[in-house]
């Protein structure tokens, strides 16, 4: 999964940036979920990440702009849901559960053994395996060091800056919105990435919850991405922290 090449502790390259909008305006999502209600705040980071001796001026990072499009997901209600440790993700229908065996070992300890963490959670793939949904749990001091332990993904820093973490350097992003998902207890704050690398485009959806990242990617060839990139952008956004 490209996305999983953002975990990398050598700094990643900037990504590269699809559009010229530096302003972040609200605006709702369009979908057929009604159990879930979004707020979207959109943002474009074409200039986000000059170099710091170039700083955003701040009359332009102040102007004005009409708002994104809300983003194109399907209804994903009568998908199945998987459940695993702190998450919920929708599959698609006629994707496979992949994950290996040693998958499901590489949590384990043997004789006091450091436990080899494992690089997935949940991985399930269309039945040519092009098309691949991914989920991957991670301590967030392994994604940036904190005095505080993170509870919720705006303690990585803002949907500019966290971009450092989930999207790979050299890619092309094409979309970036912070989601906010109505819980019991308020709301539950999500960073969502769409883009391009090595001749994939990719959807990611991540949060925190209880000091770890939860992150869902759905990916598939970018010839492929016109005709299936609803669905796999739906299911990448599915993604819900229990």
């Amino acid at each position: 999964m490209a996305f999983l090449l953002s975990l990398s502790p050598n700094p990643p390259q900037n990504p590269k940036f699809s559009s010229l909008n530096p302003s972040f305006p609200t605006t709702p999502i369009k979908t057929l979920n009604t159990k879930r209600h979004f707020i979207i705040n959109t943002a474009s980071f074409c200039i986000l990440f000059l170099a710091p001796q170039s700083p955003i001026p701040h009359s332009l990072a102040e102007a004005s702009a009409p708002p994104k499009p809300a983003l194109n997901i399907a209804n994903t209600k009568s998908w199945f849901q998987f459940y695993g440790d702190g998450f919920a993700v929708r599959v698609p229908p006629e994707f496979e559960d992949i994950m290996e065996p040693e998958d499901f070992n590489a949590g384990a300890t043997l004789y006091g053994d450091k436990a080899k963490p494992r690089t997935f959670v949940a991985r399930f793939a269309s039945t040519d395996g092009s098309e691949v949904l991914s989920v991957v749990v991670r301590p967030t001091n392994q994604l940036k060091i904190t005095f505080l332990e993170a509870q919720e993904i705006t303690d990585l820093g803002s949907i500019k800056e966290a971009a450092k973490i989930f999207v790979p350097g050299g890619a092309t992003l094409y979309d970036a919105r912070t989601i906010k998902i109505k819980e019991d207890e308020g709301f539950k704050t999500y960073y969502f990435y769409e883009f391009e690398r090595d001749d994939q485009h990719i959807a990611l959806m991540a949060t925190v919850s209880g000091g770890k990242a939860i992150i869902s990617g759905a990916s598939a060839l970018s010839s492929k991405w016109d005709d299936n990139g609803v669905k796999l952008r739906s299911a990448a956004i599915s993604l819900t922290a229990l």
